[in-house]
């Protein structure tokens, strides 16, 4: 009985991280051991995610609304107040919480997979960098659980280096999970947040974008190795514009998490895609993983496979505020060479055979 309350007054004075502790220390019974408790934690870390991602923008939009119409109006519209006042915020480098980057709930959600940071390189806090993550998988959550968070130890292993990792600027208008995406860190992916972090925030900076972005996770599969880049320079230029140094990442694995339904280029479906994300920023993908109890049925739970997340040899750009196409074909060429070069050296490393290839579409 005393063990009970122990840990009822743990949970009560604990937070994000400590709740956590507290179920796992929790004494065991013949039916549920703490190997067990440790598996349904991580299934429900994963799962809380990809909810969240999907829907937390939404119900916390609708609930504000809901609110205006109850008694309650003026809590709704106290937040409102601040909604309107806070509005640029994201756009000047956020407001990243340390203590929830460090949650214990991301641990269990980097060992559900698990997920792997890899150093290949050290990188200098006296200057600003912008990764580019490949691929983009339908979730990215090697990109969300390295650069995110900090369970993989990204402030261990590049000290003096802050992460930001870059998503849909419409998240960022969205009550309640705008505050949540800044505390990890997260920004806009426009130019104005972008320009900020690079130019107005110090050094040691480092924009994580998924360079591929929605199109890219159309043709995430099991076994595919194509990024799409081929047309993507916005970011090279970018970095010319600040002197920011271009740095290649590849997440083995990334596309191994769900099984996709991939269209045809010039099939009704693939065309209604390219429409949808045209408009609202993402791609609707047909894609399953494993059932909530079961590997063998189909769900929304992803598939346990290691995600391994190589940060390559960062690229020196110099500083120059109307690059020509002819330079910043040059930087774009290198930095393909240099993200092949990643994964040449670690393809057989991950599990992949020496004669694969990655495609650069």
């Amino acid at each position: 009985m005393k063990t009970i309350l122990a840990a009822y007054s743990g949970v009560l004075r604990g937070t994000g991280s400590s709740i956590f502790s507290t179920l796992q220390n929790l004494p065991s019974a013949p039916w549920l051991s703490q190997s067990k408790v440790e598996k349904h934690l991580r299934v429900f870390s994963v799962l809380q995610f990809i909810v969240t991602f999907l829907a937390m923008g939404i119900a916390s939009t609708l609930l504000l609304i809901y609110v205006f119409c109850t008694d309650c109006w003026i809590i709704a519209a106290i937040y409102t107040a601040w909604l309107i006042f806070d509005w640029n915020t994201p756009k000047q480098g956020g407001r990243r919480s340390s203590w929830m980057r460090n949650w214990k709930l991301w641990t269990y959600f980097r060992d559900y997979f698990p997920i792997t940071l890899i150093k290949t390189h050290n990188l200098l806090p006296s200057r600003n960098y912008i990764f580019g993550y490949h691929p983009h998988g339908i979730f990215c959550f090697g990109a969300f659980c390295n650069f995110g968070t900090e369970a993989t130890g990204f402030s261990k292993k590049f000290p003096g280096i802050k992460p930001s990792l870059a998503t849909l600027a419409g998240n960022f208008r969205m009550p309640f999970f705008r505050d949540y995406l800044m505390c990890g860190g997260i920004c806009p992916v426009n130019r104005n947040a972008i320009d900020y972090l690079l130019s107005q925030n110090g050094t040691g900076n480092a924009v994580v974008i998924v360079v591929g972005g929605a199109a890219e996770s159309l043709d995430c599969a099991p076994g595919m190795n194509s990024v799409t880049l081929k047309n993507r320079k916005g970011f090279v230029k970018l970095a010319l514009q600040k002197g920011a140094d271009l740095v290649p990442v590849y997440s083995f694995g990334e596309n191994e998490a769900y099984q996709q339904m991939i269209f045809e280029e010039d099939s009704w479906w693939r065309l209604a895609q390219k429409k949808f994300q045209k408009f609202l920023g993402f791609a609707p993908c047909l894609f399953h993983g494993c059932g909530l109890f079961s590997t063998e049925s189909w769900g929304f739970v992803p598939y346990c496979k290691p995600i391994n997340t190589v940060v390559g040899e960062p690229i020196t750009v110099p500083k120059m505020e109307e690059p020509s196409p002819d330079v910043i074909d040059t930087y774009h060429e290198m930095y393909i060479r240099s993200l092949m070069n990643v994964f040449d050296k670690y393809k057989t490393r991950f599990g992949l055979k020496e004669t694969d290839v990655l495609y650069i579409h």
